[in-house]
């Protein structure tokens, strides 16, 4: 059970002590949305909530704190940032290091992140970054969808690590209801290429499904 929570909504402070009661309800492994103000991926709610955050001040620096507050009482959940490549980007524009090294990749380990989802950065583009992750013990989680072609999901395969995320349908987050029949049928497909767990999302909204 990975459950997704938007960093600093409701309010600028509550997300830590909400990490903690998604644990405790049962979660495996958390995902924690970094605000960005065109999520490409997202439907209204997260959107909407996206950006309330967004007028609470809350940004990459915030999370990366609000990871750290999470950390002084639990050590063992996984935590995984997922979001947009321009809070990265920006975040290693503004957060330079002499050494040349990400500073994104660098402060995301120091705060306890275990894995990093970056909606747009395709596999084609981000084998530097996943190496970068790997070498601070951070897995890079990719993205596959029903339209996914076996060669993307051979690329995906071969750079991915910690789990693939499968979208289950065609659209944004909110957009329509799981046919859990099409995810059985989409599954040895997937497995032919990916040998690491698959998570599956996007149309998942009670314990039914």
């Amino acid at each position: 059970l990975i459950p997704y929570v938007m960093s600093g909504f409701p309010q600028a402070d509550v997300t830590p002590d909400l990490m903690h009661r998604l644990v405790s309800a049962g979660a495996d492994v958390i995902e924690l949305g970094v605000p960005f103000s065109d999520p490409m991926a997202d439907g209204p709610v997260i959107q909407k909530a996206g950006e309330a955050a967004l007028r609470l001040g809350i940004g990459t620096t915030q999370v990366l704190e609000m990871v750290r507050r999470f950390r002084e009482q639990d050590a063992r959940t996984p935590v995984v940032l997922m979001g947009y490549a321009n809070p990265v980007e920006r975040y290693n524009q503004k957060h330079a290091r002499a050494d040349g090294a990400s500073a994104f990749v660098h402060d995301a380990a120091d705060a306890g992140v275990d894995g990093v989802l970056v909606v747009d950065y395709p596999p084609e583009e981000c084998e530097e970054f996943a190496a970068d992750l790997r070498a601070r013990d951070m897995d890079l989680i990719f993205l596959l969808a029903p339209t996914s072609t076996d060669a993307r999901m051979a690329l995906v395969g071969r750079l991915a690590t910690g789990y693939v995320y499968y979208v289950s349908l065609k659209g944004v987050t909110g957009a329509g209801h799981l046919d859990t029949d099409a995810v059985a049928a989409m599954l040895p497909r997937i497995r032919k290429h990916i040998a690491i767990p698959v998570g599956v999302g996007f149309g998942i909204r009670d314990a039914e499904t």
